[in-house]
């Protein structure tokens, strides 16, 4: 399962190993407990990976091979390559544009972007 939790000033890519399911339930639990409302709604939710980034080539036939349509890559411009998944935001009551989006796709995929991700941060910085 694949968590983007998003804040007001930027975002967190995170591979987790729990199924969606398990996480779903203990997400739901603890706003119980603490008295939190939540919001689940279908949405889609997308990340900028460096167009020139090692490995985007695996990825690209990484979402040839996934039929699901869960996962789409477009060039945006010369520099940058979107990834786009469907899935779901889970948002708690504020007011804020905060929360957290989650998805599942194979699980090499889920790895590998999680992998792309973690070096864009770097490649970005070293650039």
């Amino acid at each position: 399962m694949l968590k983007l939790t998003y804040t007001q000033s930027s975002f967190y890519l995170e591979c987790l190993t729990l199924s969606l399911e398990e996480w779903l339930v203990q997400r739901v639990i603890l706003s119980l407990r603490v008295g939190q409302s939540l919001s689940i709604q279908p949405s889609t939710a997308s990340l900028l990976l460096p167009a020139d980034l090692p490995g985007l080539e695996v990825l690209k036939a990484e979402v040839k091979r996934d039929h699901t349509g869960f996962i789409t890559l477009c060039a945006c411009d010369a520099e940058y390559m979107e990834v786009t998944l469907q899935g779901s935001w889970l948002l708690d009551s504020s007011e804020d544009a905060l929360g957290v989006f989650f998805t599942t796709i194979s699980h090499h995929t889920e790895f590998f972007l999680h992998k792309l991700w973690q070096e864009a941060e770097t490649w970005v910085r070293c650039r």
